[in-house]
């Protein structure tokens, strides 16, 4: 497999494939990257975020009815 991050600086891109996908079907996808998303990756994140992130997103359990194994058998 290869995989490659590049700038392009013209229209047309040549890729040289390894002598052991000659032959064989191979997939070529071009997309762009998000420029948010890559600034994102190498950053870490501070426990103050993390807190902030966490009670966000956070499932309140004690809206859920309590049951017990007799329950189960009614």
């Amino acid at each position: 497999m290869i995989r490659q991050i590049v700038v392009p600086t013209q229209n047309n891109y040549t890729l040289e494939l390894p002598d052991e996908m000659v032959g064989k079907k191979v997939e070529v996808i071009a997309f762009e990257i998000e420029t948010g998303i890559t600034e994102r990756i190498g950053r870490k994140r501070t426990f103050a975020e993390a807190l902030v992130f966490f009670r966000q997103n956070a499932v309140d359990f004690s809206a859920i009815n309590k049951w017990n194994r007799e329950d189960l058998y009614e």
